[in-house]
C-alpha cells in the first residue's frame, strides 16, 4: 500500500501502526509529533492507531538545544 509520509511517496508491505511506523523509520526512542490527515496523534494512541492506504503522514522529531 502506499502512504504519503512527509510528502512524499512511502510504500508499506502491510498495515502497520503508527507505532510500528516509527519503529521501522529508527525513531521509536525519539520524541515525535505525529499528524495523520492533518489531525495530530496523541502518544497514547499511536500503537492502536492503523495506517491506510493514501493516507498523509507528517513526522515532526523534536529536539531542544541551546
Amino acid at each position: 500500500m502506499t502512504i504519503k509520509l512527509n510528502g512524499q511517496t512511502h510504500t508499506l508491505h502491510s498495515a502497520i501502526t503508527i507505532t510500528e511506523l516509527l519503529s521501522s523509520l529508527g525513531l521509536a526512542e525519539k520524541p515525535v509529533v505525529v499528524e495523520l490527515n492533518q489531525n495530530a496523534i496523541l502518544p497514547r494512541l499511536f500503537a492502536e492507531t492503523f495506517i491506510h492506504p493514501n493516507d498523509q503522514i507528517e513526522i515532526v522529531i523534536l529536539a531542544a538545544g541551546g
